[in-house]
Formats: C-alpha cells, structure tokens, sequence
C-alpha cells in the first residue's frame, strides 16, 4: 500500500514542483515588468557611437526582459532634447548639450530654453585630452602658447572642452591661435595636413590613426591627476569632469596609459519629474542585462555601474538612480554632497531665469545670450 501509495503522490508531487518553478518564473517576470513593455529613447544619429550603444542595451532589454524599445536618432542636441522635455521619450542618451541645457548656454541661451530640470541616470565615462602633432613639441599643456588649436565650428561640446583644458595649463583661448574648421573631420584632419599643430578630442577618432601613422606623428599631452591646481582651473570652466587613466587611443602602445580627463558619453538621463521607481527599475534592468551588452563596442565594459554611476556628470543624479546605487554600496557620502551641490547650482539659475527672462526677452539673439551668460556667471560666482 505504502508503494502504491508512494506512486500515486509522484506525479503530485512532481505537479507541485513544477507549478512551484512556473510561480518562481512568474514572479521574476512580475519583477520584471517594473519596466514598461515599451520605452522610447533618443540618441545621436546612425552610425554614432551613441545609437550603437543605446542599441545594444535595447536589444539587451529585448532579450531578459522582452522590452521593445524605440530610438529616436538625432544629429543635433536640440533634437536629442526635444522629445524627452516634451514627455515623448522616455530617456536619452545624451552628450554634453545635457549640461548646457541646463545651464542655459550656447545654443540654448535663447527665451525659448531656459534651464531645464533633467537629472542623470548612469553615464559611460568617455576619455578627452589634448592631442598634438608630435613634431610640435607640446609636452604638457602650458607648452600649447603661440601653437595653431584645431576648433571646429558650431560644436562648442568639444570647443569648451578645449578650453578647460587650456585652462588647465594656465591658458586661456587668447595665448594660443584658433584655427575654425567647418566639420569635425576637417578639425581632426588638420593636423596631419600641417594645417593646426593641436586639438581636444576622444582618443580613437579615426583621423588620428592616420597622424599616428604620418611623418610629424601623434602625442597625447597628460592631465596628471596630482596637478590640483590645473583640476581646480579646468573645473571652473566645465565642471562635469575629472582625472581618467585611458589605454586605449591613436598611437598608445599597447600595455601603456595617459592620464587625460573624462566626461560622460552617453549621458542617460531623463526628466526631474520622472517616477523614482520607474528610473530604480530601469537603473537596474541596466545593471541586470550588463553581460549582455557589455562586448557590444570597445568601451561598453565602462557601463559597469561602479564606474558610469558616479559623478561628476553633467546633472544631478535621480533620487531613482542614487536609491539603486545605494543598495549596491556604490553611492558615497561625497557622492551626494556633489549632487546636492549640484542641485543647488541648477537651482539657482531655474530662479535667476524667472527674473531674467522678462526684463531680456525683447533683445536680439546675441545680446539676450550674452546678458544671460553675465548672469550665469554671477549666479554660479554667488554659491558657495
């Protein structure tokens, strides 16, 4: 009776266990459904290394979560923008014009912008120095006085990352000669035509291979971090930065590294406003489906969220983000005293913005912009 018994429970027993894998599959997926089936995100143009970054995470989603995700590419930072403030995408996976938005400068230092209250998810950290023709003779930056710098027209993205990196040096844009192109590639290719002796750049652009390979060569002029003093000048112009040890660049030998500085690209951010939950659950769908798309290019690996989830980034960090960074012993104390810093900053100007705008609105494009810009500096001159 007892074996008959036994028999006959088996495939109960067996019914139970596989109904107790189908519960535990089912709340994973309940888990997982913090995510919204469909999400859509904007980045820069095809064939950047932004959208093929944002891509691969997709398909990452796509594949452990079954979230289908829509990419909006945009070659310009206004159209990156646009569909996250007007609540049309969800995130965006943004370079520099996140911090200029929020700042209202450049290209949105017009009445129609204004500060805009966006906050950080994660951002890969993304290598710049100056690069010179090694027959230069540029060692370190101070040495850059008197040379030809390779700008490029209508990007100040990478124009004021050039001059924080003068500064750096204890330079300004009035110790060396500016030389304007009208396209990026132009600018890199400058050198290796003897048109410029140096620029500011990521250091795997594609034309520098060719400099590297050419008779004047290639030189990567180090940002030390020791030098307190060239940190503190280059953070006065752009604070969104800091000291980086990078291997990988045009004409590094293999096994050898420059110290150079790192802002974040792509920056992921999103909306204020945005539901804490919405972005903890997205912060770690990012951290779950790492392995996934961690290969996908050559830098991916620096979305690990021990390295793209700390500042400096170019806005303060979401309370959803900094929740999941918390539990994952990565967010410090200092960590948030440079967020609530942060925070204090953009908020200032959100309030000078209100004062500002309907004294200035009736001036032209160029006045309004520079007025805005000696306010902004009072502003910023005025926090602790």
């Amino acid at each position: 009776m007892k074996r008959k018994y036994a028999r006959a429970l088996r495939p109960l027993l067996l019914g139970s266990a596989v109904a107790g894998l189908v519960i535990a599959a089912a709340a994973s997926t309940a888990g997982a459904q913090e995510l919204p089936k469909t999400m859509i995100w904007t980045s820069y143009d095809v064939g950047s290394a932004g959208y093929a970054e944002a891509s691969a995470i997709a398909d990452a989603f796509g594949q452990k979560f079954a979230t289908k995700v829509r990419i909006l590419p945009s070659g310009s930072g206004v159209g990156r923008l646009q569909p996250l403030l007007k609540g049309k995408a969800d995130y965006g996976f943004l370079a520099t014009e996140t911090f200029f938005v929020s700042e209202s400068a450049y290209d949105f230092a017009t009445p129609d912008w204004g500060p805009q209250n966006l906050r950080a998810v994660l951002g890969r950290p993304a290598s710049i120095s100056m690069v010179t023709a090694k027959d230069a003779n540029i060692r370190t930056i101070s040495d850059a006085k008197g040379k030809r710098l390779a700008f490029v027209a209508g990007n100040p993205s990478i124009n004021v990352k050039c001059e924080a990196i003068l500064a750096f040096g204890g330079l300004t844009l009035d110790d060396v000669q500016v030389i304007t192109f009208p396209t990026y590639a132009a600018a890199m290719s400058s050198m290796t035509k003897n048109q410029t002796d140096a620029t500011c750049t990521t250091p795997t652009t594609s034309q520098l291979y060719e400099l590297a390979e050419s008779p004047r060569g290639i030189y990567w002029v180090p940002l030390p971090a020791d030098n307190k003093e060239g940190w503190a000048a280059l953070d006065k112009v752009l604070p969104i930065m800091k000291p980086f040890e990078e291997t990988i660049a045009a004409g590094l030998e293999k096994g050898k590294s420059v110290p150079m500085a790192a802002y974040r690209y792509p920056v992921i951010a999103t909306t204020a406003d945005k539901s804490e939950d919405e972005v903890y659950a997205f912060i770690k769908a990012m951290d779950e489906t790492y392995n996934l798309y961690k290969n996908g290019t050559a830098t991916m690996k620096r979305w690990a969220i021990d390295q793209a989830g700390q500042p400096p980034i170019d806005v303060p960090f979401h309370p959803g983000a900094i929740k999941y960074l918390k539990e994952k012993g990565i967010w410090t104390a200092k960590d948030d005293a440079w967020n609530n810093k942060r925070i204090e900053r953009l908020d200032a100007l959100m309030a000078a913005w209100k004062t500002f705008l309907p004294e200035h609105k009736s001036l032209s494009k160029d006045d309004f912009s520079a007025a805005w810009h000696e306010t902004r500096e009072k502003v910023v001159a005025g926090l602790k």
